[in-house]
């Protein structure tokens, strides 16, 4: 990530708020489904603190997903000279290029929207390589979106994004607490979590029942283990099975993976962990360390 430039455009953009938000909705006849998991944020100080905790900078590519009706996205414009829009409401898709024009018409061309499923999304299907992920997730696939984009793209450095507060919770927990849980193991697996503040829902519309949070994952600058596919999908398939019966020891939550429970105490013991151990009391690093024992080698 770069450091922000001083020198770069800010406040040109026109911000949408309460009555903005409203009008394009309406223009457009939307309304937010919890399908599609939409609440649009309306209001411009939220919209700014999110790109500034971001701390992205003019070179960074910036990757936001779910735009909506572009709250986040003309605050990006102000600071980026390239934003990647991926939308999968092909209305909202196909109205956000206008909006930008209407609202930054000399910001315009930072902007570039891909209709397209988060969850499908590859780096073929993208202009460029995006370096941030900056987004206000839709709260139904926040954690699958935000590891699948770190799997698929090893060119993100950095994600700020707004999730539900009892996700951002769990997305930032450390071992031993009560939330700690797959998706904590799993975001730590590709960079340092960190909760970095909280948003009350009165600055979307509709108003959520719940509270936000937002989290910031900075990829290791020096990864303490492989990152590649392959190690990916051995720590977790560990990690899914040890979560599976969070109550039980590790010996026998391990057995199915394992094979039987002293195949999963011996590769327990021979990473260096206790077969009496619970999965919330492991880090990530010993999850890798976990995944990497080989099984034994059938007699016969």
């Amino acid at each position: 990530m770069t450091t922000p430039d001083v020198n770069a455009p800010r406040g040109q953009a026109g911000l949408l708020g309460p009555v903005e938000v409203r009008a394009l909705a309406a223009e457009l006849g939307v309304r937010p489904t919890k399908q599609l998991g939409q609440n649009f944020v309306h209001d411009a100080n939220t919209v700014r603190r999110i790109v500034n905790t971001a701390g992205v900078g003019r070179d960074d590519v910036v990757l936001e997903v779910g735009p909506g009706l572009g709250s986040l996205t003309l605050a990006l414009m102000d600071v980026v000279d390239s934003v990647i829009a991926v939308e999968i409401d092909p209305v909202l898709a196909a109205r956000l290029p206008k909006t930008a024009a209407e609202r930054a018409p000399e910001l315009a061309d930072r902007l570039t929207v891909v209709g397209a499923d988060a969850m499908k999304v590859m780096p073929a299907d993208l202009p460029a390589a995006p370096t941030a992920l900056v987004a206000n997730l839709p709260y139904n696939v926040a954690v699958p979106v935000l590891l699948h984009l770190f799997c698929e793209f090893p060119s993100l450095r950095t994600a700020l994004v707004m999730v539900q507060a009892e996700v951002a919770d769990r997305l930032a927990a450390a071992p031993g607490s009560k939330i700690y849980g797959i998706p904590s193991v799993k975001a730590c697996f590709f960079g340092e979590v960190r909760r970095t503040g909280s948003v009350g829902p009165h600055v979307f519309w509709p108003v959520p029942k719940v509270d936000s949070g937002l989290v910031r994952v900075d990829r290791y600058a020096t990864a303490p283990w492989p990152i590649d596919e392959e190690n990916r999908r051995k720590v977790f398939a560990v990690v899914d099975a040890a979560f599976a019966q969070r109550r039980k020891t590790l010996r026998a939550a391990l057995a199915g993976w394992a094979g039987s429970p002293v195949e999963a105490e011996r590769r327990l013991v021979a990473a260096g962990i206790a077969p009496s151990a619970r999965g919330e009391t492991l880090d990530a690093a010993a999850f890798v360390r976990l995944a990497a024992v080989e099984p034994l080698d059938p007699i016969g």
